[in-house]
């Protein structure tokens, strides 16, 4: 599995409902609601053989009030 970190920002008064329907869908290891310019911060696992666009487009970015996204990518845990 691979750590994935993705930041997400919602379009104005939709982050609780956005992340209401990710908690939903079970993806995620954790998900925080955090300030700056974007709105939730998530943490994910994605499968070795699973293509992290994909992953990410197919599970994530239907949910109806996501404006923009950006992804981390993990190597290495200290």
């Amino acid at each position: 599995m691979r750590c994935v970190f993705v930041n997400i920002r919602c379009k104005p008064g939709t982050s609780y409902r956005v992340a209401e329907e990710i908690a939903l869908r079970e993806i995620h290891s954790e998900l925080y609601s955090i300030s700056g310019p974007f709105d939730l911060l998530l943490k994910l696992y994605i499968p070795e053989n699973a293509d992290v666009g994909h992953y990410i487009n197919e599970n994530l970015l239907s949910i109806d009030g996501i404006e923009r996204t950006e992804t981390t990518l993990t190597f290495k845990a200290f």
